[in-house]
């Protein structure tokens, strides 16, 4: 069997010019810049809408849930956030697994951050439509006809709401990478300061009684809200494909990674508890855009529930922004290597964005969001990104043999124990998606492969290019690397 194709960490950096300036990317985004772009990514439809989903399946130890997916998380960041300080390039998770288990793998990983950002944006924008149709109601009492909020699957015809959020996002991120920061910026701030002010009203109706039975479904309730739990976390990867566009990638994007995922934790179980001690778990189950309702019901009053349905429609948008930025920087690391068409890559110069590559992912992740219903579809985005983050986790141990002297910002702790515990804890949630998923994913997987054998092997610029230039590359920026300091 032919040895892996592999490209080494230098030779990433070297083809990118992360060091320098990325691939016609201009570096905009300071330290602030990406913990808001993170935040941006992870707050969203997770809580404002998800949170419903979780509370049924676990109740009141839903916050034990949110914890236990923290800390999936967690070891995961830490590996995140060492391979994106040593490999500050714009194509994250599918780069470093091309730099340590090799170019099937990466396609592979490749191919389910397509399937966990695709869903993920479409999942996100249909969660967007209820708090329009929401705010709408709580501002002018009337609502947006069914037929054109919601896909055919759900009772409706278009879910137009939903295409038109994903249409503003491709125009801030076309227009540029400043602009797409300042606006994340100041939607990050203003869904924070709604959060908190929905845990104030919360904690002013607390009553303890509300959070008994706390776990009424056992431990498989908590395992299962843990898994639907996970999905409120899935973003805080797309911190690691700014590494083109951030001023001091390898000092800054460990420090955003590890600052986003200790405030959205903390907020997570704060609006968990606020939500279920004002009304009861049983009132939170199910019930769509929920903080809204418990505002509701806590005030008399339906303004205050416009008001979370505004932060809600914002912090919303942030999402569909920070995830679309990130599935097109992927895919444009992805055309950059011959694994896909070339389209991908192609920076216009004016404004400094894939603008093609931006326009194209708009499109086909616009027709799910519009027509399908995507529920029969979550689980299999779940257990794709937990196998992503279990192969992050692998790429750390992998590198550490492979190339000891890699230029480290950051360093896992407790390593080996800490990226092994990553492996297990997503392992333990994939078991919990059911073996109809993992059969889906089997599937999925295969469609993968069958693509990279008929494409993408062929195409590679790895089989393209003469093996000497490859070779000469590779020392060139090996030896820049040696007179670089030491990794911290």
């Amino acid at each position: 069997m032919p040895a892996p194709r592999i490209k080494s960490p230098h030779l990433l950096v070297a083809e990118s010019g992360a060091d320098r300036e990325g691939h016609g990317l201009k570096r905009t985004m300071g330290l602030f810049q990406l913990i808001c772009f993170g935040v941006g990514a992870i707050v969203g439809t997770g809580i404002f809408v998800g949170l419903s989903d979780s509370v049924a399946q676990a109740g009141p130890a839903v916050v034990v849930s949110f914890i236990l997916a923290a800390i999936t998380c967690v070891f995961t960041a830490f590996s995140f956030a060492e391979l994106g300080g040593a490999i500050p390039v714009s194509g994250s998770s599918y780069s470093f697994a091309y730099a340590g288990l090799g170019e099937s793998t990466a396609f592979l990983v490749g191919w389910c951050l397509l399937l966990e950002y695709g869903i993920s944006i479409s999942a996100v924008a249909v969660g967007w439509s209820q708090y329009v149709n929401e705010l709408l109601h709580s501002l002018t009492g009337v609502q947006l006809p069914a037929a054109l909020s919601a896909g055919p699957g759900d009772g409706g015809i278009i879910n137009l709401p939903a295409v038109i959020v994903i249409a503003m996002a491709s125009v801030l991120l076309v227009r540029g990478v400043r602009e797409s920061a300042r606006a994340t910026a100041a939607m990050a701030a203003v869904k924070l300061v709604i959060l908190v002010a929905f845990c104030a009203i919360g904690y002013s109706a607390f009553k303890h009684g509300n959070l008994t039975p706390f776990s009424p479904a056992g431990l498989g309730g908590i395992g299962a809200g843990t898994t639907a739990a996970f999905f409120s976390y899935i973003g805080f990867d797309a911190i690691t494909t700014a590494g083109e566009e951030a001023k001091n990638p390898r000092r800054d994007i460990p420090v955003a990674i590890m600052v986003c995922m200790g405030i959205v934790t903390l907020l997570y179980c704060a609006v968990a508890l606020a939500a279920i001690g004002a009304i009861g778990g049983k009132q939170v189950a199910g019930r769509p855009a929920a903080l809204s309702y418990v505002v509701n019901e806590v005030t008399g009053s339906a303004v205050g529930g416009g008001v979370i349905a505004f932060g809600a429609v914002v912090a919303i948008a942030s999402v569909v922004l920070a995830v679309m930025y990130g599935q097109t920087r992927i895919l444009m690391s992805m055309s950059r290597d011959g694994l896909i068409p070339r389209v991908f890559e192609k920076v216009n110069p004016k404004t400094s964005t894939p603008v093609a590559g931006t326009l194209i992912v708009a499109v086909v992740f616009a027709v799910p969001a519009a027509f399908a219903s995507l529920d029969a579809v979550m689980n299999l985005c779940t257990i794709g990104t937990l196998a992503i983050m279990a192969v992050v986790n692998i790429v750390v141990i992998a590198l550490r043999r492979r190339e000891p002297g890699l230029t480290r910002s950051f360093r896992v702790p407790l390593y080996p124990v800490g990226p092994l515990l990553g492996v297990a804890f997503c392992l333990y949630l994939m078991y919990e998606t059911g073996w109809q998923t993992w059969l889906q994913f089997a599937v999925f997987l295969a469609v993968g492969l069958l693509i990279y054998a008929g494409y993408g092997r062929r195409h590679s610029t790895l089989a393209t290019a003469g093996t000497a230039a490859t070779a000469a590359a590779e020392v060139t920026q090996s030896a820049d690397a040696e007179r670089e300091p030491q990794a911290v």
